[in-house]
């Protein structure tokens, strides 16, 4: 994973595995694997890891079972609030860079339903 410097790693991290659980490369109940695993897949520090994991579980987006490991949470409506969360996130960033190229809103909703002006 190419990390940016705008950004701790540790967000960068959990915003790619809450991508991971909103698209469904990571269903409801999927065991997650150990933050040692982790921490070498993505090629960070074990701590920042630790940092992460402990983020997502903070948030509800993880759930860790002492003795079993942690799973994804099985709450849907959590995930459901979480995929609504990252699209609203998604929509303003588009519509803050393109105001700031000068686009109406009109131009904005034209491009995005695949019209060019």
């Amino acid at each position: 994973m190419q990390f940016s410097t705008s950004s701790p790693i540790y967000l960068q991290v959990m915003d790619c595995i809450k991508r991971e659980i909103i698209s469904g490369r990571r269903r409801p109940g999927d065991r997650v694997e150990s933050v040692r695993t982790l921490a070498a897949f993505y090629g960070i520090n074990l701590n920042t890891m630790q940092r992460a994991c402990s983020e997502l579980e903070r948030e509800g987006v993880l759930v860790t079972r002492r003795g079993v490991g942690s799973f994804v949470t099985e709450d849907q409506e959590r995930i459901h609030r979480l995929r609504e969360h990252m699209a609203d996130e998604l929509v303003e960033h588009f519509r803050r860079e393109m105001a700031a190229l000068g686009f109406t809103e009109e131009e904005m909703t034209l491009r995005l339903r695949g019209g060019k002006p």
